[in-house]
């Protein structure tokens, strides 16, 4: 006889992380930054890793004050967590449970399905509209009265599209305020027509809290360290969800380093962000069906049944990506990988 799991547990498909590359090939299955870390960052990591005898402070309090200072708000309203998946799951968990529901675009971040299954809750999958983009008016259509939380990616990972101002506005004023509304902003950063403040409107909206991360645009995956700005009172119930004294004080480290060196890590974003246009353009000019990416990554649509097809497509131009049933998902990265992208998604079109 075998240890009965929770049913919920026992049905929720493992999430996949993306694929290492093959020798001389390039990985762009992760949305890494391909840039090394930045050298103050590691000369922080060295510091703090003589001490790592000791347990770190609780909540981060160093980090939780350079972010307030950063975002020009109370320290109070700042959670540390182990990257901004980490806090997604604990305010999921905080507000929904067994009989509730969580809504969010689809396709959208993978491993929101695993979090509300995890909990006991039932997700509720919003189809994106036909530019790969949330359908905001669809997903205030489908609000009830088991509905606690909602979220909203932007840019959405895996499309790359982003919500607009107005549409995000009024969507807020439908959401019942004991609604939580979580605004995950993990490749903010890589935005240059920014239409969102999400700090901006997380004060005016005390059911928002906003997301965020340093494992991209910052460089900082290997560590896990990420933030969520909100109202008090919701940080607190995210808190005791989490797991104590989880976020390291090597990552905090590393994390406050990159805040004291930001202007650094946002030329190496400007230079990502000047390789992706490009790249997007060149994809959009062979007649790849694109749609025009805001975060550090392409989405190219395919077909239901044709994942191997593409696997072997990725594998002869020597690039490994994130396929899914309906589009594969290739990261910016090192800029000699542009002709292979370019090549395999060229390939991948031809399919449709």
């Amino acid at each position: 006889m075998t240890v009965r799991l929770r049913p919920e547990i026992a049905a929720v498909p493992p999430y996949q992380q993306g694929r290492p590359a093959p020798q001389g090939g390039y990985k762009l299955s992760s949305n890494e930054n391909p840039f090394p870390p930045l050298p103050a960052v590691v000369e922080a990591v060295k510091r703090e890793a003589e001490r790592v005898n000791r347990y770190p402070r609780p909540g981060a309090p160093d980090l939780r004050a350079a972010l307030a200072a950063e975002l020009s708000v109370d320290v109070e309203r700042v959670l540390i967590g182990d990257g901004s998946a980490s806090l997604l799951q604990q305010l999921i968990h905080a507000v929904a449970g067994p009989g509730d529901e969580v809504i969010y675009a689809w396709r959208s971040f993978d491993a929101y399905p695993l979090f509300v299954r995890m909990g006991g809750a039932t997700p509720i999958e919003v189809p994106v509209d036909a530019d790969h983009a949330h359908d905001l008016d669809a997903m205030a259509d489908a609000i009830t009265e088991r509905t606690r939380a909602v979220i909203v990616c932007s840019p959405n990972n895996p499309t790359g599209t982003i919500v607009d101002r107005e549409a995000l506005d009024a969507f807020i004023a439908r959401v019942p305020a004991d609604v939580l509304i979580m605004l995950d902003e993990a490749y903010i950063e890589f935005v240059r027509e920014q239409t969102v403040d999400g700090i901006a409107l997380q004060r005016a909206h005390d059911n928002l809290v906003v997301l965020r991360t340093f494992s991209k645009a910052h460089g900082l995956a290997g560590l896990r360290v990420g933030y969520a700005v909100g109202d008090p009172a919701v940080l607190r119930g995210a808190d005791m969800a989490g797991v104590p004294l989880s976020q390291t004080a090597l990552a905090s480290a590393a994390a406050i380093a990159a805040l004291e060196h930001v202007g650094e890590t946002f030329a190496r974003i400007e230079a990502l962000a000047d390789q992706r246009d490009a790249l997007w353009q060149r994809l959009v000019d062979a007649g790849v069906a694109v749609p025009r990416p805001y975060g550090n990554f392409f989405w190219i649509p395919s077909s239901p049944g044709q994942e191997d097809a593409i696997h072997d497509i990725l594998d002869a131009n020597r690039i490994v990506a994130k396929v899914f049933t309906d589009g594969t998902r290739i990261s910016v990265g090192e800029p000699a990988a542009d002709e292979h992208i370019l090549a395999a998604a060229t390939a991948i079109q031809a399919l449709q």
